[in-house]
């Protein structure tokens, strides 16, 4: 096993502790990359990187509580201690913009170690203004931006050329010449082996809903926000036009596995469904429940998908789909078209205004005019999705069973042969194994100037009448190891956290002075005396000034 096929994982409660922080599509793909990790990565060790020991800890839980995963010992790093993650050589960090990452690596050096982000949605302001700053940081050839879709890659570089162009225009002809990070394109994952049909869930919901051979149940997992994922009334118009095209030969229903953002969506989706499609069935499953969730998947007949919000990303649903043996109906939308194809799928064509008609949005999203809500609901009402190709792919899917085994067997076989984590994983690898090689090319490691994070003394150097003289000071003491530790816990120091020095680090310094009584000693002999380094000395020396405990003698 090779270290340098091996990452530290930067992980915080929030980006995976489903049970306790609550379902959302981050924390979802977040536990699931890393159950795939823990499962099928080729590695002696498993690292994690995060500013809390709790973080660490649940870490460690989700780890030994990830069946089918092999007993490897855990490391936790604090972040402000990157360097520890030795002899790995590259950090994961579950977002495009590491850009504060790279600005703190430089106290380490810049080859110290690669930094490897991923995408996930690209609309959001955060996300816009990240690359920008990413851009402008210092992130170094051997680091990488993973991109899960072509749609998204394309996006991105997008993106990145208006902030050359920014860049070129306001600061001259050489300032966007550096090279972009690498930015491979690599699908999102899943364990596929757990959505496989399970035909007792299968039995209970149709049983339950009274559903027979002649009913198609249409499914969707995905998040009910009819402003930031899909609007549900193109679609449900769609499968009212179908049914009417297929008469008595065949019933269609829609099943709805998901969580409503708020009462707004529910009321959008449901009052859709009652006024729209009067002649098909709605039935909304809680997302939140496993049961509900193996109940969609397991007792529909086709997995829809019909996004339309540049929310969407990558489309990991569909590929839920796969995994479950159905054949999928979606839009012809970024990543989807990446997972979906002819032999698994129908891709319904979409249709977008035109750059300059956007403008109204992108002034308002910039200008926090528009929420992000409203950002995704305006391109939302002026995204097409072809309602014709819609109504004959329900029709189609409907009335052919075995067109829809077909595509439904392809698709699973699909879903193993690329997206299942046991593929994905070592792409993944290879990925830091790239970037370890880059890195390796390098300068030996060296910390570097931190021009971009100047030193305080030397930024405020206009500030003070004088600053300590490089030929040092000769000190005597005036007070006693009393007066500074009354000193010390007056000032409360402690209270606030992470003091300037400890008391025992002044009390030793203090000492080494007051040993030499009334003949004092020069300053620079005082990193012999103690055996520490003479920065330490001098901060301690200027706060035992600053309270009157020790003077300077000429």
């Amino acid at each position: 096993m090779d270290s340098g096929r091996n990452a530290a994982l930067y992980a915080v409660t929030d980006g995976f502790d489903v049970a306790q922080k609550g379902i959302n599509g981050r924390r979802v793909a977040g536990q699931s990359f890393l159950q795939g990790f823990f499962r099928h990565a080729d590695v002696s060790e498993v690292v994690s990187v995060s500013n809390s020991t709790a973080d660490g800890e649940t870490f460690a839980t989700l780890m030994a509580q990830t069946s089918g995963a092999p007993a490897l010992p855990h490391r936790h790093v604090p972040r402000h201690s990157l360097t520890q993650i030795a002899p790995l050589g590259v950090m994961f960090y579950p977002a495009p913009d590491f850009s504060e990452l790279a600005f703190e690596r430089q106290a380490f050096g810049h080859s110290a170690y690669a930094l490897c982000g991923i995408t996930h949605t690209t609309s959001t302001l955060a996300v816009m203004k990240g690359f920008f700053q990413l851009r402008s940081s210092p992130y170094q050839p051997w680091d990488a931006v993973i991109c899960t879709s072509r749609a998204v890659q394309a996006a991105s570089l997008i993106n990145l050329e208006q902030i050359d162009d920014y860049l070129t225009r306001t600061l001259g002809a050489g300032a966007a010449r550096r090279a972009l990070p690498l930015m491979p394109v690599i699908p999102l994952g899943l364990d596929v082996a757990s959505y496989a049909r399970d035909e007792g869930a299968r039995k209970s919901l149709r049983t339950r809903m009274g559903w027979g051979k002649n009913d198609v149940v249409f499914t969707t997992l995905a998040r009910l926000l009819p402003y930031g994922k899909f609007d549900p009334a193109p679609y449900f118009i769609a499968l009212q036009a179908a049914q009417a095209t297929l008469g008595t030969s065949r019933r269609l229903h829609v099943v709805m596995c998901g969580i409503y953002g708020d009462t707004h969506s529910q009321s959008v989706f449901e009052e859709c469904a009652r006024s729209l499609m009067p002649d098909v069935s709605f039935t909304h499953l809680d997302g939140a429940d496993a049961q509900a969730r193996k109940e969609a998947l397991s007792g529909g007949d086709v997995f829809s998908f019909p996004i339309d919000n540049v929310q969407e990303t990558f489309g990991l649903a569909p590929v839920e789909g796969m995994a479950a043996g159905l054949p999928v109906l979606a839009s012809d939308w970024d990543g989807i078209r990446d997972t979906v194809t002819r032999e698994t799928g129908i891709l319904i064509p979409t249709r977008m205004i035109s750059g300059p008609a956007s403008a109204p949005e992108a002034k308002g999203h910039f200008l926090a005019q528009l929420s992000y809500a409203q950002y995704g609901n305006n391109l939302s009402a002026m995204t097409v999705l072809d309602q014709g190709a819609m109504r004959e792919g329900i029709v189609a899917l409907a009335r052919d069973a075995d067109l829809r085994a077909r595509l439904g067997q392809a698709g699973l076989a699909r879903a193993r042969s690329l997206f299942d984590w046991s593929n994905i994983i070592p792409t993944y690898q290879a990925l830091w194994a790239e970037q370890n090689a880059i890195r390796a090319a390098h300068a030996p490691m060296r910390p570097e100037a931190l021009t971009l994070s100047p030193l305080p003394a030397t930024l405020f150097a206009g500030y003070p009448s004088h600053q300590m003289p490089q030929g040092g000071l000769h000190l005597c003491a005036k007070a006693t190891t009393a007066r500074l530790r009354e000193i010390y816990a007056l000032r409360r120091y402690a209270k606030i956290g992470r003091p300037f020095e400890q008391l025992s680090t002044l009390e030793r310094v203090f000492t080494a002075i007051s040993d030499h009584a009334e003949a004092g000693v020069h300053i620079t002999a005082l990193p012999q005396i103690l055996g520490w380094q003479a920065a330490t000395i001098e901060r301690a020396v200027m706060f035992l000034l600053k309270y009157d405990l020790i003077e300077i003698r000429a």
